[in-house]
């Protein structure tokens, strides 16, 4: 039966062959983009292993190290910034011919040396030397190797130091071995350094965009072969009356079906390979791959390679469960019992689920994933449930409240079968909802943790923290206070507006900012001459008469207070600024107008003067590194929308013609009874836009209440609606779904004929 099905499918005619083409063509399109997840999956284990050696000197069993050698090794690991990129930056001294040496250089540097990234160098080479090489004494030894990056434009540097003076910087430790693995867990006072991706739950997202992107594609699949056995029910039957059992046709009804998704398959793995340099530059793990990293594994292809047209077959075998062919050509046509009000359940157990950890969210980011994809993957299932069941509402509401045939018409049709006119929108409503829900929690997080447009004198701000740290002997003060010399030339740099200095309170005086009740422990004040604070404003001002005043100990807690006009007034301080400038500092702050000159050429002069401080970010990138993996997120979403709508869009064209087809002979009846043909394009037109306009309301509400329950459970955060951008792609998005229902209504007049009506 299998080889008969094969010489049917593929001489079936010309619209066996474009019926076929269209199911290849989405396959294709879904199956290279599934391929190019379960590369990004894999490429995602690489980048971590290529990240392992940056986490040296963390706490790791012994199977994660390398062999120890025989002289210690001074390793001090910290992040720098520039023009919004991080650079990881890497001071070693060795004690001993037999110290430890990193991956992807052939030596330790010497002092005055330094190995650089390949993308790095370029750096160094192409920018002023003020603005970047100035922070590197030496001179550039050699680039390191790919072994030791994670991706092509990673930014690290080797810088090689004295042992004796690296012995004396904040965060130093002498390390024996270099890690090998990436700690899958890192907790307690002595775990400094955690350098890596979440890559289990990376894995799982993405485990989730697979299914995401391949339920379209088995929708498409299932519909098709429906249609088609719909339309071959003549030549079904007479193989019924020469002996064929119903599963018999079904094999041959199926055979299509996997022969699409085969030749699919087959372009799909040609489409991965076109689309790979792209994807390679997809940084979602926060550096973009490099392409031989997107590699697929043998069980990839065996997956994908069988379970692709294995899944096309059972898809097609569920299609065809209602289109039972007779003997005497008969398709059973009776009509299906209407949905009940339980296909809700789903989506309320999601939309419960979610708002069940409303006060109650894990406290670990593995449990967070697993407390909320669940409830996210039952609210998109619970719409594409309750869709029949919100459909035949619709339907019955449409036709109760009209006197129009069109109206009449439609709707008693969909309320005999719902499903059928749900089914064929499915996809495009599943898109917008997942769209709703994305956009929600992406712009509000920006909203809630980004710099608002309006605050840029406050992003533009570097901040240089001198905290408390640890070194080789223990616990150190903060820095001392800066030197006349080096505030005067910040203040003379192009660009710079101001320089504030949060001196250490020498009475321990509690921070007026935090309170045990919201924020925990209360922690120590920092002191600012009024002179100081009047050059940047944005973090308050002194009360009139006063000339230092208690603060935060940290102004970058003092952001999301900006953002609606209000300037916090400081109280008076019982110190004269005499006696506060030799008093160590907490912080030094330089408000710049936020150009990359500035705000380089001031980071610079600040890593100079204080190379073992960490180094200044500005509260711009401060808040810019909190939302990469969200925004990663946010282009994952938008790769799922930009593929399922042209496959739901190949679905939703597929099903209104072969619909048409269908219902060719009782259309063929209303025109001979008088119906004019413009009626039966508005019943056409009707029965596919009322399901898809109906429930593409209800999913893009649901997708903004998770989006509230997730916000309101995770962050304690209300909804920011999207802007009118998104309601105008929305209603682009619904205008091509009508433009393409609307591209089959010229088929009516060529298959609603008098001949067609006609029984033989």
């Amino acid at each position: 039966m299998i080889r008969l099905g094969l010489r049917l499918t593929l001489a079936g005619g010309r619209e066996a062959a474009v019926r076929l083409a269209v199911i290849a063509a989405a396959v294709a399109l879904g199956v290279g983009m599934l391929l190019a997840t379960l590369a990004a999956v894999n490429a995602t284990g690489t980048q971590n292993d290529r990240n392992a050696w940056l986490n040296t000197g963390a706490p790791q069993p012994a199977q994660q190290s390398a062999p120890q050698a025989g002289d210690p090794l001074w390793w001090l690991l910290r992040p720098e910034g520039f023009e919004g990129r991080t650079i990881g930056r890497i001071d070693v001294a060795a004690t001993g011919p037999r110290s430890p040496v990193p991956p992807g250089i052939p030596r330790l540097p010497r002092p005055g040396e330094y190995f650089a990234s390949p993308a790095l160098a370029r750096l160094l080479r192409s920018v002023p030397h003020d603005r970047l090489a100035a922070r590197y004494p030496g001179h550039l030894a050699g680039t390191i190797g790919r072994a030791a990056l994670p991706g092509p434009e990673s930014l690290l540097i080797v810088v090689g130091d004295r042992p004796e003076e690296l012995a004396g910087y904040r965060d130093v430790q002498p390390v024996t071995s270099i890690a090998t693995l990436t700690p899958a867990s890192c907790s307690g006072p002595d775990c400094r350094v955690r350098v890596g991706i979440d890559a289990d739950g990376i894995a799982l997202i993405l485990s989730v965009v697979a299914v995401a992107l391949i339920f379209p594609v088995l929708i498409l699949i299932g519909t098709a072969t429906r249609l088609a056995a719909a339309r071959r029910e003549q030549r079904f039957a007479a193989m019924r009356l020469v002996g064929a059992t119903p599963r018999q046709i079904s094999v041959i009804a199926a055979v299509e079906s996997t022969v699409a998704a085969g030749a699919g398959v087959a372009a799909g793995f040609g489409v991965f390979f076109a689309v790979r340099p792209l994807v390679a530059r997809f940084d979602f793990t926060g550096t973009p791959f490099f392409t031989a990293d997107l590699s697929l594994t043998w069980l990839d292809v065996l997956m994908v390679g069988a379970g692709v047209p294995a899944g096309a077959a059972v898809a097609a075998r569920l299609a065809l469960r209602r289109v039972r062919i007779s003997p005497l050509g008969v398709t059973r046509r009776i009509t299906p019992g209407p949905p009940r009000a339980y296909r809700l359940i789903p989506l309320l157990a999601g939309l419960g689920e979610l708002a069940f950890f409303i006060g109650r969210v894990p406290a670990s980011t593995n449990g967070q994933i697993w407390a909320f994809i669940p409830g996210a993957l039952l609210v998109l299932g619970g719409v594409v449930v309750a869709g029949p069941w919100l459909t035949m509402a619709a339907a019955r509401v449409m036709a109760r409240r009209t006197g129009r045939p069109a109206q009449l018409i439609a709707g008693r049709r969909l309320s005999d079968d719902p499903k059928a006119g749900f089914r064929a929108v499915s996809g495009l409503v599943l898109a917008l909802c997942v769209t709703s829900g994305t956009l929600g929690v992406i712009g509000t997080m920006v909203a809630e943790d980004g710099v608002p447009a309006e605050a840029r004198d406050v992003g533009g701000t570097l901040l240089a923290d001198f905290q408390y740290g640890r070194d080789n002997t223990g616990l150190v003060p903060p820095a001392a206070a800066p030197a006349d010399d080096l505030l005067a030339r910040l203040r003379a740099m192009p660009g710079v507006r101001g320089v504030t200095v949060v001196h250490a309170d020498p009475l321990g005086t509690a921070d007026p900012t935090r309170r045990d009740s919201e924020r925990g422990p209360a922690a120590p004040a920092g002191l600012v001459s009024c002179q100081d604070l009047a050059e940047t404003p944005q973090f308050g001002s002194c009360p009139p008469g006063a000339q230092v005043v208690s603060t935060a100990h940290d102004l970058d807690e003092l952001t999301p207070g900006t953002r609606d006009g209000r300037r916090p007034v400081w109280p008076a301080a019982a110190i004269s600024p005499d006696r506060l400038r030799p008093t160590p500092m907490l912080q030094l702050a330089v408000s710049t107008d936020g150009s990359p000159a500035a705000v380089e050429r001031a980071r610079t002069a600040l890593a100079t003067a204080y190379p073992d401080a960490q180094d200044p970010f500005t509260i711009a990138e401060l808040r810019a590194s909190s939302m990469k993996t969200l925004a990663g997120y946010q282009r994952l979403a938008g790769i799922i929308i930009l593929v399922s709508f042209p496959i739901a869009g190949c679905s939703l064209a597929v099903s209104v013609a072969g619909g048409l087809n269908d219902r060719k002979r009782p259309f063929s009846l209303l025109r001979l009874s008088g119906v004019p043909l413009n009626v039966l394009r508005r019943v056409v037109l009707l029965e596919s836009a009322a399901p898809l306009l109906v429930v593409a309301v209800v999913a893009i509400g649901t997708g903004f209440l998770a989006a509230q329950l997730f916000l309101s459970a995770q962050f304690g955060y209300a909804l920011r609606p999207p802007g009118a951008g998104y309601y105008l792609w929305v209603i682009a998005g619904l205008a091509a779904s009508l433009a393409v229902i609307a591209s089959t209504l010229p088929l009516l007049r060529r298959i609603t004929g008098p001949e067609t009506a006609r029984n033989e």
